[in-house]
């Protein structure tokens, strides 16, 4: 086994079983994990308490009963999941969970919560350009701060939240790196792969994420790029998985070469900047700086344009939309960005994402002709 091979086992192996990665921080530093919920959080403050950040993401091909009786059946399927895994105490060991409410359902959810763990709700201000706005969310932080002491007992110092910013920003920083890695090594780095090295992310500490990935892109840039004989999308959306999904995307040579899925570059797009103002300021200031994504208020419906730009820096072939069943804010969005696509000449494809499905055979037919037209 290569060293690019081993590291790839190692992050793939984590991003399978979260609960186990879980388990092995707590034997070795005493301490549990806090859950993340979809789709924004402020890490860097779980981060600073010495607990483990754990994003909670539903799961792939779980049969819905118990969740049915608190969301109704048009709830995303996400959501649907973490319902019904929470119903059943997998959530149970988490010493708290974090929400952040920027669509109906999350509001819901959050409101219905059916584990053990204390949960922490907080909202992100969408008028986000004023500095009222800022001040409304650094209190909103504040919030989070006071009641993660409280839950976990411990004290979170400012030093210690700075130094949280910087190894995120780090870590963002290398992951912004990676994305371009992959895309001029899609033999090495393929759709499983690249969304593995994403998803480990959620449940590592960053610092330790960072390394292995440093130590992977070295290892991949060691060897001369190679000319890629399929096709190169760009890809949109909440999640693309699970890794039957993406398996077909390997199996037609479809290389992903940028993505805006909320589960992958969205988390990495937006640094924490420096400044003299203090970190919870700064951590909600970069609120102000995040674009493209549809739970964000976006006016000026700037999504699209972005995605052109990536498909024309990339040269990607076409962009692929991973919608996910159910979700308002990216169905909105869609229309708008479609006849953008159109507009400029950019293929484009639609496939919808469910997390209880678990055959993709009408995805593979239609992955499958829209190569054969590209």
């Amino acid at each position: 086994m290569s060293k690019v091979e081993a590291i790839l086992s190692q992050l793939k192996d984590i991003a399978a079983n979260p609960k186990k990665a879980m388990d092995d921080y707590k034997a070795e530093t005493g301490k549990g994990a806090v859950g993340i919920m979809p789709i924004y959080a402020p890490e860097e403050l779980v981060h600073a308490t010495g607990y483990l950040p754990m994003g909670i993401w539903g799961a792939q091909g779980k049969s819905i009963s118990k969740a049915r009786t608190y969301l109704p059946a048009f709830a995303c399927s996400i959501m649907q999941q973490v319902m019904e895994l929470q119903c059943e105490g997998a959530y149970d060991d988490l010493a708290t969970v974090i929400f952040s409410v920027p669509c109906d359902t999350l509001k819901c959810l959050s409101q219905k919560w059916k584990g053990t763990s204390p949960v922490i709700v907080f909202t992100h201000p969408q008028n986000r350009g004023l500095e009222a706005a800022n001040q409304f969310l650094v209190t909103e932080y504040e919030l989070i701060k006071t009641q993660l002491e409280a839950n976990l007992g411990v004290k979170i110092t400012n030093g210690a939240l700075e130094n949280s910013i910087v190894v995120y920003n780090e870590n963002r920083a290398v992951m912004r790196e990676f994305v371009q890695v992959a895309a001029e090594y899609p033999q090495v780095i393929d759709a499983v792969s690249r969304h593995a090295v994403f998803k480990a992310r959620q449940f590592m500490l960053k610092e330790k994420h960072t390394a292995l990935v440093k130590e992977l892109i070295a290892e991949v840039k060691a060897t001369p790029a190679q000319p890629w004989d399929g096709k190169k999308v760009v890809v949109t959306g909440i999640l693309l998985e699970p890794n039957e999904l993406l398996d077909i995307f390997n199996e037609f040579k479809i290389a992903i070469v940028d993505d805006d899925l909320a589960q992958e570059s969205r988390q990495i797009r937006v640094d924490v900047l420096d400044g003299q103002e203090g970190p919870l300021y700064r951590l909600a200031k970069s609120w102000q700086q995040m674009y493209g994504c549809s739970v964000a208020t976006d006016t000026k419906k700037g999504r699209g344009k972005m995605l052109i730009n990536k498909t024309i820096q990339t040269g990607a072939d076409a962009i692929i939309v991973a919608m996910m069943k159910f979700c308002d804010p990216e169905e909105w969005d869609y229309p708008v960005m479609y006849r953008e696509f159109e507009e400029k000449g950019i293929k484009s494809l639609m496939i919808e994402v469910d997390q209880e499905v678990s055959s993709f055979e009408q995805v593979k037919t239609r992955l499958q002709s829209f190569v054969e037209m590209l």
